[in-house]
């Protein structure tokens, strides 16, 4: 019997039976993602399982950096693996250097998921996105300055507004730095501000050719345009991310030439139809005033323009008349009350008694009269007015009794 191993020995043996194995070097193993965990070395570390058993795997941030689609959990795909073992826990794993979608291609599910994640932030809402202008002055276009879409939207353009101005920045469409070159093309035109609608577009292609505008960097680039764009990407059937985040998505290159430029012919005949029709609106509208004036010119105002005033003459002094004889009636009856008043005032008047034989004893020290005699005391001095004048008197005795009448 040989000497026993370690257990770093035994796991090192084992990891380089597993490694020296030539089928399982390379081999492709498809299973759901589960325990998915991205770590900030760029490292991803996640388990294959299907219904029966399960492996854990690992791909390293040189591998991860070539996935087109974000890795998740649920997720069906095809790895390309080799075997091996890790020596501080004894973990059987695959580690894996390549990895696609299962079922759908990578661009596919790349792009499905792309499209969710820029829907859900609200980058495709109708809300936020501008019309067109009806006449631009100026119409810009990133494209390839050689391909058939720049001619076709020459043509179409010249078609239909012959001394139209178009501004092209030229760019790639497909290849590295395509899209982000794009993106800068719909940024310069922005920051110079020279054109009132922007077309963004190339032919038709693979999905791997369309690539560039599936781009999130451009599709953010479209989104924050203060300047309509147009996406024309490919064919009717093609779409792109530019085509659901642009204002508006123009089946083909030349549709959006239609789209973004009116027909001269089709405006010089509507303007023929606008001054037709404002020529006899005015013409109606002036023979309607001039059947008014002609009315009003034969009313009694315009013929006999003083008889109205002579006949408010005569109401104003009718109502002078009418005020006058109400102010007499309401004199005289304001007169009457007066009088009744007076001779009411006259018959209480003390005066009026006095001059009947009568006299009033006053107080000469208060003024108060002296109504009683037992209010007075033989000395005291009082004064008797009369009808003519007022006697000063001095009381020498007081009796008690009514006088007696006579």
């Amino acid at each position: 019997m040989s000497a026993p191993l370690s257990v770093s020995e035994l796991n090192r043996y084992v990891k380089g039976l597993l490694e020296s194995d030539a089928r399982l070097s390379s081999v492709l193993v498809k299973g759901e993602v589960s325990g998915f965990k991205a770590y900030p070395s760029g490292h991803l570390y996640f388990s294959l399982k299907d219904e029966e058993a399960s492996v854990s795997c690992v791909m390293f941030r040189s591998s991860a950096q070539g996935l087109r689609f974000a890795v998740s959990d649920g997720l069906r795909v095809v790895v390309t693996a080799r075997a091996s073992l890790y020596e501080q826990s004894g973990k059987y794993q695959l580690i894996v250097s390549e990895m696609g979608a299962d079922g759908v291609g990578d661009l596919f599910l790349a792009f499905e998921q792309r499209k969710k994640r820029l829907a859900d932030e609200g980058l495709f809402d109708a809300d936020r996105k501008k019309p067109l202008p009806f006449l631009p002055r100026t119409v810009g276009v990133a494209t390839s300055p050689s391909g058939a879409v720049i001619r076709d939207i020459l043509t179409v353009l010249g078609r239909r507004f012959p001394n139209f101005r178009l501004t092209l920045i030229p760019v790639p469409v497909q290849g590295p730095g395509a899209a982000s070159e794009i993106a800068e093309a719909v940024r310069t035109f922005n920051a110079r501000g020279d054109v009132d609608v922007i077309i963004v577009g190339r032919g038709g292609g693979s999905m791997e050719d369309l690539w560039a505008f599936n781009d999130e960097g451009l599709a953010r680039a479209i989104a924050a345009s203060r300047i309509p764009v147009v996406s024309a990407v490919g064919h009717e059937t093609d779409f792109t991310i530019c085509d659901f985040v642009a204002d508006v998505r123009a089946a083909t290159p030349s549709a959006a030439a239609e789209l973004v430029m009116p027909v001269k012919a089709d405006l010089h005949a509507s303007v023929r139809d606008f001054r037709h029709r404002l020529a006899k609106g005015l013409d109606r509208r002036l023979e309607v005033s001039r059947m008014r004036l002609g009315r009003a010119m034969a009313s009694a105002a315009f013929v006999r323009p003083l008889e109205g005033i002579e006949r408010r003459r005569m109401r104003l002094d009718q109502a002078a008349r009418s005020m006058a004889a109400a102010l007499g009636k309401r004199s005289a009856t304001e007169r009457g009350r007066v009088s009744a008043l007076a001779a009411k005032l006259d018959a209480l008047s003390p005066l009026k008694v006095l001059s009947r034989g009568y006299g009033l004893v006053t107080d000469p020290a208060t003024g108060r009269p002296v109504t009683s005699a037992e209010a007075a005391r033989p000395g005291d001095r009082l004064d008797v007015v009369l009808r003519d004048g007022v006697l000063g008197c001095e009381v020498r005795t007081v009796r008690g009794g009514a006088p007696a009448e006579g």
